[in-house]
């Protein structure tokens, strides 16, 4: 069963979590629906347990023995026909009604500085071959736009950004490195992100940041988060090592 209202689709996934559709392409307007339907997921039922928000959508987890037990209580007969997921799916299509998609959710401006190329950058020689430019322009280009970072994942603090421009858009490596240097910025395709662990990956890396976007002993323990607008910056060699010292 699926349920759909002002162009959202509620399906769901497995016994204890549904998906809530906003849109089908990545871009701000849906990324902005993302942001307008999670201000409102505060536990708005029994049984909630988080919510997951995506490129274009948001999965919400529930614990289906609360959710029921929750309707078998609201039901002076005990005998609603409702299933959990169905119950889930009223609440949310009450949610929708009430988002605000005209209120505006921007996150803060960060600027990041990059050290691009040479070991700090592998694969920014390889960018610039594929586009037939220099890796100079590829540099002015890549700090040019800012970016809007729509989701973390992968690792924890990854930040998935749109907005780069598509002149330097490139695919993923063919064959993933079995580990990247944390603050790894790198391009997939027309996305472009820093790797703020290390972890294996397959993004064409153009340089590195000095900064530290994940901390665990922080809280939170991202420096990011979605809806946040990215400005990238090239920093020397000489200034990396600065940034380094004073982060210790």
């Amino acid at each position: 069963m699926s349920c759909s209202i002002t162009e959202a689709i509620i399906k769901p996934l497995g016994d204890s979590a549904l998906i809530v559709q906003l849109g089908d392409e990545l871009n701000p307007a849906t990324h902005q629906k993302v942001q307008a339907l999670s201000a409102l997921l505060d536990h708005p039922f029994d049984g909630f347990v988080e919510s997951v928000p995506a490129f274009t959508n948001i999965t919400i987890y529930y614990n289906p023995v609360v959710v029921h037990h929750s309707l078998m209580n609201n039901d002076k007969n005990h005998h609603s026909p409702m299933t959990p997921f169905q119950k889930v799916s009223l609440v949310v299509n009450d949610l929708l009604r009430q988002m605000d998609e005209k209120q505006v959710f921007g996150g803060k401006l960060v600027e990041i500085p990059v050290l691009y190329g040479g070991e700090y950058g592998p694969d920014l020689d390889d960018v610039a071959s594929f586009h037939k430019m220099s890796p100079e322009e590829v540099i002015r280009i890549h700090t040019k736009n800012e970016c809007l970072v729509y989701m973390l994942g992968f690792a924890p603090g990854f930040p998935f950004m749109g907005g780069m421009d598509e002149r330097i858009a490139t695919p993923r490596k063919k064959s993933p490195r079995s580990s990247i240097v944390p603050g790894s910025v790198g391009i997939a395709g027309k996305q472009t992100g820093i790797y703020p662990l290390e972890t294996p990956g397959g993004w064409q890396i153009i340089g590195r940041t000095p900064l530290d976007l994940f901390q665990p002993d922080l809280t939170p323990p991202t420096s990011l988060k979605a809806g946040d607008r990215i400005k990238f910056f090239q920093i020397s060699p000489e200034q990396y090592k600065a940034y380094k010292e004073q982060n210790k």
